[in-house]
C-alpha cells in the first residue's frame, strides 16, 4: 500500500480532471512544491527529448516549473501551460514562458510543437479533450508523453502510514479500499489516459516507460514535502498538524528516515497524422 494515495484517487471518482478545487489548489504553497517534489529521471528526460522530432516542447500543467527545467537542460525550448496562476507566477520566475489557462481551453494560436509532456498532470486533464488538443498541436512524428511517479514505502512504513491517515482522515474514499500495490493503483489512471489517446486517433498504440529508483528521505524531508499532496492542501490546519506528528512519529520509530521506492513510468504515443 501506498503512503498517500495516488493524485487521481479523489472524491471525483473516475474524473479527477472535474475536481477543479483540488487540481488548482497546487499553488497555495508554491515554494514549498518546488522545493520538495521530486524531478524526474534523466534517463527518461533524454529519452523523451531524443524520441521527438525536434526540440519545441510544451509542458501542459507545468507546475512551479520542475520538469520545464529539466528539458531545457538538455536543450529543449519549453512553453508551459498552467491553470494555476500562482504555480505560473512561481514558474516564470525561474525563466520559463507559462499561459494560464486549462490546457483544454488553452488557444494555441496555431503554434505547433514536437513533444506535447506532462509531469504528474494528465490525470487533472480531460482524457479525451486533452488528447485531441495534443493532437491538434503536436508536427506529425511529435511525442506526446505523461509521467508520473510511482511510488511505495517498505511495507511497514506504508501500512502505518496509511493508519494514520485512518485515524485523522476517515472520510478519505481511499480508505475504503483494500491495500493494493502502488502500482496497480496507478494503472486505472495510465489506462484511462491510453483510451483517450486510442479513442482520438492519429496516435501509434500508447506505451510505457519504466524508470525505476529509490531516494532515502529523513523526518524533516518528507514533512516538508506531505503538505503538497492534493489530499491536504486544501486540508484543515489543525488535521493536517495532526497528520504530519501521526507520520513524524513512525519515521522516529524506523530510526528518522526510510527509503522510498519509485518507478517513474511515462505514458507515451507518437502523432502520426496531421491534425
Amino acid at each position: 500500500m501506498t503512503t498517500i494515495p495516488p493524485e487521481d484517487a479523489r472524491p471525483s471518482g473516475n474524473e479527477p480532471h472535474k475536481a477543479r478545487q483540488m487540481a488548482e489548489s497546487f499553488g497555495v504553497d508554491a515554494e514549498r512544491y518546488d522545493r520538495t517534489r521530486p524531478a524526474y529521471p534523466d534517463a527518461m528526460v533524454e529519452r523523451i527529448a531524443a524520441a521527438s522530432p525536434g526540440p519545441d516542447v510544451l509542458d501542459v500543467g507545468c507546475g512551479t516549473g520542475i520538469e520545464a527545467r529539466q528539458f531545457q537542460a538538455v536543450g529543449c525550448k519549453v512553453l508551459g501551460v498552467e491553470p494555476d496562476a500562482r504555480m505560473a507566477d512561481f514558474a516564470r520566475r525561474g525563466g520559463l514562458e507559462v499561459e494560464v489557462a486549462r490546457f483544454e481551453d488553452w488557444d494555441p494560436a496555431g503554434r505547433t510543437f514536437d513533444a506535447v509532456i506532462a509531469g504528474t498532470a494528465w490525470h487533472w486533464v480531460d482524457p479525451v479533450a486533452g488528447a485531441a488538443q495534443a493532437a491538434r498541436v503536436l508536427r506529425p512524428g511529435g511525442r506526446l508523453a505523461a509521467f508520473n511517479h510511482v511510488f511505495e514505502p517498505p511495507p511497514a512504513a506504508a501500512e502505518a502510514f496509511a493508519a494514520v491517515f485512518r485515524r485523522v482522515l476517515p472520510d478519505l474514499p481511499i480508505n475504503a479500499q483494500p491495500p493494493r500495490p502502488a502500482m496497480d493503483l496507478y494503472q486505472a489512471m495510465f489506462t484511462k489516459a491510453a483510451d483517450g489517446i486510442r479513442e482520438v486517433g492519429g496516435f501509434s498504440e500508447p506505451e510505457q516507460w519504466h524508470f525505476p529508483w529509490e531516494r532515502s528521505y529523513t523526518r524533516d524531508e518528507w514533512l516538508d514535502q506531505l503538505p503538497t499532496i492534493g489530499l491536504l492542501t486544501r486540508c484543515p490546519p489543525d488535521k493536517l498538524a495532526e497528520v504530519l506528528d501521526g507520520v513524524g512519529a513512525v519515521i522516529d520509530t524506523l530510526g528518522g528516515s526510510f527509503t522510498m521506492t519509485y518507478t517513474t513510468v511515462a505514458l507515451t504515443a507518437t502523432r502520426t497524422t496531421p491534425a
